[in-house]
């Protein structure tokens, strides 16, 4: 196997930046979900919300260069803005059921999310202490931690998987007489690591995996929600990929699932192309 695509989101549902290379530190990739938009009682305001998040490219020094502040914010027809590291006491944040804390980034930041996300209460924040943060209990180790993914540091996602689920939308598409659709993008389902060369959901047996020489322990396999089905360019939802996933990919009877979380047993730096070796 190999790596074969790499990605990091230094905005939880903004955009994603694919990269060459990038570090593995114990919460996760290097900048990846660092940032954070929330709401004025300081919950998550993610894409399933607000659809037009994934249409804001954040990048850091680590995606891009380039840039010379903490974080260069973009949007179509807006400015751009850097965000220097916040400096700010923290504030209480709320992570689905996790209450964490996170530093504001400032009524600038606020002022450039509100315009661009079109409402009145958001801010942004900043993870400055993310291994405040433990991990599930049962699936983690003590010291696991992370900043803001929805459950662990790092997913991945198998190319051969995403062609075997593409051929059973197809196949259930034909069975139902509906127009064939187009291969849906292994993009939608937002993992940090895709590979290729294994066969299709071997993943669902891994229990380690290496990549070039950063070692990694499975943590669970990743439940899908809404975020899947929207179409990252025109901003609209569709029946799949969760139609055919509860049909081939319902594990518990409740949930559907496709790829797998991970978390980082070393650190070091990991590139496309890399070989991979799970097991």
């Amino acid at each position: 196997m190999r790596l074969v695509q790499l990605n990091v989101h230094p905005l939880k549902s903004g955009a994603i930046r694919p990269v060459s290379s990038t570090t593995v530190l114990p919460r996760g990739l290097d900048d990846d979900r660092s940032w954070m938009i929330v709401d004025g009682d300081g919950r998550l305001v993610s894409a399933r919300e607000v659809h037009r998040l994934f249409h804001v490219v954040a990048d850091t020094p680590s995606t891009d260069a380039s840039v010379a502040a903490a974080l260069r914010l973009r949007a179509p027809g807006h400015a751009d803005l850097l965000v220097d590291v916040p400096r700010a006491a923290p504030v209480d944040v709320h992570l689905f059921s996790l209450d964490l804390q996170a530093r504001p980034a400032g009524a600038a930041a606020d002022a450039w999310v509100r315009s661009v996300l079109g409402r009145d209460d958001l801010r942004l924040v900043w993870c400055h202490a993310p291994e405040q943060r433990t991990l599930q209990p049962g699936f983690s180790q003590p010291g696991d931690h992370a900043a803001f993914p929805d459950s662990f540091p790092v997913t991945i996602a198998s190319l051969a998987s995403m062609r075997r689920l593409n051929d059973w939308i197809l196949e259930r598409a034909l069975e139902l007489g509906e127009e064939p659709p187009e291969p849906l993008p292994v993009e939608r389902f937002r993992a940090n690591l895709v590979v290729d060369g294994d066969e299709p959901f071997a993943e669902d047996t891994w229990t380690r995996v290496a990549v070039g020489g950063v070692g990694f322990r499975i943590g669970k396999p990743v439940g899908r929600c809404v975020m899947a089905t929207l179409d990252p360019r025109t901003l609209t939802t569709a029946k799949e990929p969760t139609r055919t996933l509860a049909r081939h990919r319902r594990l518990d009877g409740i949930k559907t699932f496709f790829a797998v979380h991970l978390v980082p047993e070393t650190t070091g730096r990991i590139s496309v192309g890399d070989a991979v070796r799970a097991g």
